[in-house]
């Protein structure tokens, strides 16, 4: 008897495991699945709600229980008011972007603006939290190209700048009708800089040949390896200075108000400076105005997010993983500590 139930315990044991690793293996083949489909998936979020639910949690501990009564009172009859006569709210649909120097938010913002003009009409509104220091031409041209699609379908775009928007960031900010700024944000910088080192000298103190063949009169004109000469500086010169003429015609064709001369120094103003030079028309937060405009809209804020593949997930999960040992090990070495 003592083996037959030992041997039962082991069987348990074994079908157990088994059915672990079918269960595990169907999870990896659904996931699997999923990623052959690819693409992402828009999110929608209510910022009407998440502000009634702020304002109600601080009512819930500030005031008395007649007051908060009250207040849900004339809360409840406001909203039964509106329900009886069929007001209709606008909608403001919000988007943020977070630029980094290739403008990699363009990606997900083209797939939200897609899908608001869908549906979106003239008396609707589009705000974009804008923050970027900017970066490559080609790519901030594109993600101010997908905001000029917002003017072109005659909705209004407003801007709002918390933190900065220079350089690319202020060439997207230029397509708002109306550009927000907080006070102390960083504004401008319609500039174009490029740099690059040159090793040409240390390989050659070294006897280290480098060979560099193109077809066409500037198909390179200065390099990280090669002899630079004066006329591959000069076209190089005469490259930048293009792109910042077409950079100061696409501001003026947007901001016809500004004196285009004076602003396009490359210098970078803080709010109450850019409001004096009319890079911008308000000194404001987004938190500011979107409170504001939740009084009279319903605002929605968007979000396309891209699917990851199981091996991103796998590999962002050991990342999250390492990061913590190393942190709390690091801590445990470091004075003062900035983290628990």
């Amino acid at each position: 008897m003592e083996f037959f139930a030992e041997y039962a315990g082991f069987l348990a044991r074994t079908l157990t495991i088994l059915l672990a690793i079918i269960v595990l293996l169907v999870v990896v083949a659904l996931l699997r699945q999923r990623e052959r489909h690819g693409g992402g998936q828009l999110q929608v979020r209510r910022l009407n709600d998440f502000y009634k639910v702020l304002s109600a949690r601080l009512q819930d501990s500030v005031l008395s229980k007649a007051q908060l009564k009250r207040v849900r009172k004339e809360q409840a009859r406001s909203a039964k008011l509106e329900r009886k006569t069929g007001t209709h709210k606008p909608h403001v649909y919000v988007l943020d972007f977070d630029g980094d120097i290739k403008a990699s938010a363009g990606e997900s913002l083209r797939h939200e603006i897609t899908a608001l003009l869908s549906i979106a009409t003239p008396q609707d509104e589009v705000v974009i939290r804008l923050e970027s220091g900017g970066g490559m031409v080609h790519s901030y041209g594109l993600a101010a190209s997908q905001l000029a699609r917002i003017r072109e379908a005659g909705i209004p775009l407003t801007v709002c700048i918390d933190k900065v928007a220079a350089s690319g960031g202020y060439m997207m900010a230029c397509l708002g009708e109306r550009i927000l700024a907080a006070p102390f944000a960083l504004v401008g910088s319609i500039g174009v800089v490029a740099q690059m080192p040159n090793f040409h000298r240390l390989l050659q103190k070294h006897d280290i040949d480098f060979e560099l063949h193109t077809a066409g009169q500037y198909k390179r004109t200065l390099t990280l390896f090669g002899e630079n000469t004066d006329k591959g500086r000069e076209k190089f010169q005469e490259e930048l200075e293009l792109t910042h003429r077409l950079f100061k015609d696409f501001v003026a064709r947007y901001r016809p108000q500004l004196d285009i001369d004076a602003v396009a120094t490359g210098e970078v103003w803080l709010g109450q400076t850019a409001l004096d030079k009319q890079l911008v028309d308000a000194l404001q937060t987004s938190d500011a105005y979107l409170t504001e405009r939740a009084q009279h809209a319903e605002l929605l804020l968007l979000s396309y997010v891209e699917r990851k593949t199981l091996q991103e997930r796998v590999g962002l999960a050991a990342s999250a993983a390492l990061d913590g040992v190393l942190l709390r090990w690091w801590g445990r070495l470091s004075q003062p500590r900035f983290w628990q």
